[in-house]
């Protein structure tokens, strides 16, 4: 499983739907695509929410964005998650 970022902004439209019964639609349909979400934060500034999930790869994320943008209204930027553990070994091998 790879790790993503998931950064969203709220929409007049995405404000109006709120509820705690869409965040559960949202977790599921983040389990459709075969991923799992680790945690949600609601935040102020540039980002109204950031979303960390584990997703099996960059195909299945890119169709949770989508699907998750089609659901809530919300629009996401979606980038994918690298340990820095993980960076620094690919960073020893150039």
């Amino acid at each position: 499983m790879q790790t993503f970022i998931m950064l969203g902004r709220y929409s007049a439209q995405s404000l109006q739907g709120m509820s705690v019964q869409r965040t559960h639609k949202a977790k599921s349909l983040i389990k459709h695509f075969g991923g799992e979400v680790e945690t949600i934060y609601a935040m102020l500034g540039d980002w109204d929410l950031v979303v960390i999930l584990a997703m099996p790869g960059v195909e299945e994320a890119m169709k949770a964005a989508v699907a998750l943008t089609k659901l809530t209204g919300i629009d996401f930027t979606t980038m994918p998650a690298v340990p820095v553990e993980t960076f620094d070994r690919l960073m020893s091998e150039l």
